[in-house]
């Protein structure tokens, strides 16, 4: 079964890292966004590319949790815990949404989902864990972009709160 986009979705069609960068600057975060000729696509790939350990890539995951879209921001190194998820959003359903639905609602590909500009405000979770590093990685709308963000700059333009939803 494919997930639909909501109805009323804005139209995502223009380029995914320009909405990263465009939301950075309007937000007042640096505009720090770096290519590479190398993927990003796992985080085995990001971590080669970036130069840093895989527990300090930021995995931007898109749930449907009773229908409707959460970001779960996760340490490279940890797997999100759908119970925990659930249980933290006081949910009655929730699964990880298809990369035909992320595409679809957000404009970016999995292998390049940022934690930022979606094309409306979506609640986040971060995993505790992330607060362990001064510095993750994380994708900026494709699989060959990235930018560095405190996990406590990452809270802020989320406005996401620090919960325990890893295995």
């Amino acid at each position: 079964m494919t997930n639909k986009a909501p109805e009323g979705s804005p139209d995502r069609s223009g380029d995914p890292v320009e909405t990263v960068r465009t939301f950075l600057r309007k937000k007042g975060y640096p505009d720090s966004i770096t290519f590479s000729e190398e993927t990003i696509f796992t985080v085995d790939d990001a971590s080669r590319a970036v130069g840093a350990p895989p527990a300090h890539i930021l995995k931007s995951l898109v749930f449907l949790v009773d229908e409707k879209p959460l970001l779960v921001l996760m340490s490279g190194i940890n797997k999100a815990d759908v119970k925990k998820v659930r249980s933290a959003c006081n949910a009655k359903k929730v699964r990880m949404a298809d990369p035909e639905f992320v595409c679809r609602w957000s404009g970016f590909q999995v292998g390049g989902v940022p934690p930022v500009g979606y094309p409306e405000e979506i609640p986040a979770l971060l995993d505790e864990d992330l607060f362990l590093y001064p510095v993750v990685w994380a994708a900026a709308g494709s699989d060959h972009a990235f930018f560095p963000v405190s996990p406590e700059d990452l809270q802020n333009m989320t406005g996401g709160r620090k919960c325990p939803v890893r295995k």
